[in-house]
Parts: structure tokens; C-alpha cells; sequence
């Protein structure tokens, strides 16, 4: 592979990651999220735009590792889960904070941490490194499970 061809590899992951996040940069939490109730060890506000930054970098950095290794043709069994979790992680912000509706949010969450699995299992056979870079995702969407939960217990389902 040309440093070319791997530069436009790095642009391309960059963007499809970059355009799941729009997802949250589109769908604010706002005024309904901070009238709501919160579970006990929810972070500060300004931690999740923190997190989330460093979060998709490595999903950058990981999925550009396998795509490295295997190219996309190839490398689609593998690669597509990866691309559908993008999907699911970007829909999770606009039923949350668009619709406000923390029950379906919760729904999309599970299909997210099945997909993040999966991810880390067929990225794991091509590039075992690239699996240990989306372990730290895993886990915050884990955590984003707990905060999703104790948000309908306290606050009802779709909280008005």
C-alpha cells in the first residue's frame, strides 16, 4: 500500500467516524437532559465531549489498523459490524436528546454494546491491537448502559 493509499485510509475512517459523531454534536443535551434526575456517579457535563473525543480517535485508530491489514473487500465480515455500530452510536444521541426518549435510547445502547463486541471479536483475528483500542469504548458505553438505566428508574421511560 502507497503512503497515499493509506493516507486517503486514515481520511476515509476519519470521516465515517467523524459523521457518527455528528449524531451528538447535532443533538445537544439541553434544557430537558438537565431537568432530569440523575443517577449517582454521573460526570460532569464537560466530561463527555472529553471522552467521546478520545473515544472516536481510537475508533479511528483501530478500524484504520484492520482496513491496513485486510482492505475493505476483504476485509467486509470484519469491518461491517464496525461500520453498524457507527450507526447505532450515532442514533443513540437523537432518540435520547432529540426525542427524549431514554427507553428506545436503551434499546439502540444494547444493539451498540453487541456491536462493539463483535467489533472487538473480528478485530481481534486480523489485528489484536486494534481489538485493546476499542476495549475503553466498550466499557464507557457499558457505563452509558448504568446511566441510561438509572435515568428511566428515576425519571420514568420517556420522561416528559
Amino acid at each position: 500500500m502507497s503512503r497515499r493509499q493509506d493516507a486517503y485510509g486514515l481520511l476515509g475512517w476519519t470521516l465515517l467516524v467523524f459523521i457518527a459523531a455528528m449524531g451528538g454534536i447535532l443533538s445537544p443535551p439541553g434544557e430537558w437532559y438537565a431537568a432530569l434526575t440523575k443517577p449517582p456517579l454521573t460526570p460532569p457535563n464537560w466530561l463527555f465531549p472529553v471522552a467521546w473525543t478520545l473515544l472516536y480517535i481510537t475508533m479511528i485508530v483501530a478500524s484504520w489498523q484492520v482496513w491496513r491489514r485486510i482492505g475493505v473487500r476483504a476485509g467486509l465480515s470484519t469491518l461491517l459490524p464496525f461500520v453498524a455500530q457507527l450507526g447505532a452510536n450515532g442514533l443513540w444521541s437523537i432518540v435520547f436528546f432529540q426525542w427524549n426518549r431514554p427507553d428506545l435510547a436503551l434499546v439502540d445502547l444494547v444493539v451498540l454494546w453487541a456491536l462493539i463486541g463483535l467489533t472487538v471479536m473480528r478485530f481481534y483475528r486480523v489485528h489484536a491491537p486494534a481489538a485493546w483500542w476499542l476495549l475503553p469504548y466498550w466499557v464507557w458505553v457499558s457505563y452509558a448502559g448504568y446511566l441510561n438505566i438509572g435515568i428511566i428508574v428515576l425519571n420514568g421511560p420517556a420522561p416528559p
